[in-house]
């Protein structure tokens, strides 16, 4: 791999890209660990109806496959938790059940094999009711999402801040923790989500402060594909780049694997994370030897089943290309005549005529992520 793939390893020489993550304690959800040294993980949350049990486990398939570390199902009535079983029986990934309003739906989730409890703080109800979901956590080797969301504040801090802002916010994370740990809870993580991006980074960087628990991050009802990625690419990326979350969740209007994608793409860009193949193209121009946009979008289709970590520049000239290429693992600059020039590891290779340029780059892409997986395979075998 070249030096692209794993920055992190190069912040001794580089170290404007180093990110220093917020020091927090570790918890599992399930089979996953979130927080502490642990990788931050990646989150999307199904749309199906829950009962409907194939049809909920045939999204979370497609989740798996996209690369989601963890799942969050709705449950909102006895249907869902009923079928819950069935779901998490065949789910390879930990599920979080999301709990509102009906606190024994929680329960029911947690001896149904949640791996995980999302409760929000203003609508789970008494807090006898939440102790009483607390012990099922605890009988079940749950953890605990506390989820605080600016839209569903409770009554007595929107009377006291009048209106919903990060102070309040932060404060009803706080009292819901409080009531974790005066039961000897601990196995949890908090969010403080909000729809408008200040809002957000501004309780989240106050909730850091404040407690040493896993964060998870998101920008709540953040919008359509285009407009919710933006949003929570400025509200978590820079969360994440002071060092601030240990696990994300993308919330967007559109299929529910769309925001593992943009998750995964925004921790790739602080090299946070490194899944799949990392495509650097240029924007196009009048300068360009063969069609840039079109060549790049179909690449993307043509790769998404590479999960291997690797670079592949796609420039459309000379005057950005050899540079481009120097930088990532597999590179193809625009030239005349209807070529172009093939980088393999930041080197001039071999010219390829435009009209085939697709597929081979398709072979080699697939040989390389072939060539990197039995290194990785040998490298255990080669330590003992």
């Amino acid at each position: 791999m070249t030096q692209h793939d794993h920055p992190a390893d190069h912040t001794h020489v580089r170290p404007w890209r180093a990110i220093a993550r917020r020091k927090s304690r570790k918890i599992r959800v399930g089979s996953v660990e979130v927080g502490g040294d642990a990788p931050i993980t990646v989150q999307s949350m199904t749309n199906t109806v829950t009962a409907d049990a194939a049809a909920t486990i045939d999204q979370i398939r497609q989740l798996e496959e996209a690369g989601a570390d963890i799942v969050r199902v709705s449950c909102p009535d006895e249907d869902s938790t009923a079928a819950f079983r069935t779901i998490a029986r065949a789910s390879k990934v930990p599920l979080v059940a999301d709990i509102h309003f009906h606190y024994r739906r929680g329960i029911e989730a947690a001896e149904a094999g949640a791996a995980c409890l999302r409760i929000n703080p203003g609508n789970i109800g008494s807090p006898d009711r939440v102790r009483e979901v607390v012990q099922a956590a605890r009988d079940n080797g749950c953890s605990i999402r506390i989820g605080v969301n600016a839209g569903s504040l409770e009554r007595d801090l929107l009377e006291k801040y009048g209106e919903p802002c990060p102070d309040a916010m932060v404060e009803s994370a706080l009292n819901h923790a409080r009531i974790l740990q005066d039961h000897d809870f601990h196995e949890f993580k908090i969010s403080v989500k909000a729809s408008d991006v200040f809002m957000t980074v501004a309780a989240y960087q106050q909730l850091a402060e404040a407690v040493d628990c896993p964060l998870h991050l998101g920008v709540t009802e953040a919008g359509a594909l285009r407009t919710g990625t933006v949003k929570s690419s400025i509200g978590l990326g820079s969360l994440l780049w002071a060092g601030i979350g240990d696990t994300i969740r993308v919330s967007l209007a559109a299929h529910p694997v769309e925001e593992i994608k943009v998750g995964f793409d925004i921790l790739k860009s602080l090299g946070l994370r490194h899944r799949g193949v990392n495509i650097i193209a240029c924007p196009s121009c009048a300068r360009q030897g063969f069609n840039v946009i079109q060549t790049v979008e179909t690449l993307e289709q043509r790769l998404a089943h590479i999960s291997t970590p690797m670079s592949l520049s796609i420039i459309g000239c000379v005057v950005n290309g050899p540079g481009e290429a120097l930088m990532t693992d597999l590179g193809f600059t625009g030239g005349g005549k209807g070529a172009g020039m093939v980088y393999v590891a930041g080197r001039p290779d071999h010219k390829m005529d435009n009209d085939r340029m697709v597929d081979h780059i398709v072979e080699l892409v697939e040989a390389r992520a072939a060539e990197i997986r039995a290194q990785q395979a040998a490298a255990p075998a080669a330590a003992e």
